[in-house]
């Protein structure tokens, strides 16, 4: 079993990934929802990277993907994936309750699944095993 520090670091930070996976998807969904032109062109693109609520969506995947990429140099893929999965699960209720978007009983039903697998994941180890090398 690993540490409790270790436990709680990574605890801490798949909270982190999925907190800012979801509010940095949804910032940049209302802010390009919020541009006068749609990005349909480059130039358009640009412009619209450096809209309010882009920017800071944005800078809030940047920092997912770092926590990310911490967070994997100690823990198991097999287990932060299905764990960050859980930011599916909050961009569906962000996209419902903020931006008005209709999901579907066969949507929600995914969702319900995604929160299934990640409790059964979660009851696992969380860090890998080491691994001896043969002399």
């Amino acid at each position: 079993m690993p540490p409790a520090r270790l436990q709680w670091k990574t605890r801490l930070f798949a909270a982190i990934v999925i907190l800012s996976n979801t509010l940095g998807n949804f910032s940049i969904a209302r802010g390009m929802r919020g541009l006068a032109v749609p990005a349909d062109s480059a130039l358009h693109m640009v412009r619209a990277i450096f809209a309010p609520w882009v920017a800071l969506g944005i800078v809030l995947l940047i920092l997912w993907l770092l926590t990310r990429m911490v967070l994997l140099s100690w823990a198991d893929l097999s287990y932060v994936l299905p764990v960050t999965s859980l930011g599916y699960v909050a961009n569906a209720l962000m996209g419902h309750f903020f931006l008005g978007e209709h999901i579907t009983l066969a949507r929600w039903s995914g969702t319900l699944l995604i929160v299934a697998g990640t409790v059964l994941v979660g009851m696992g180890s969380h860090t890998r095993a080491v691994r001896r090398e043969n002399p």
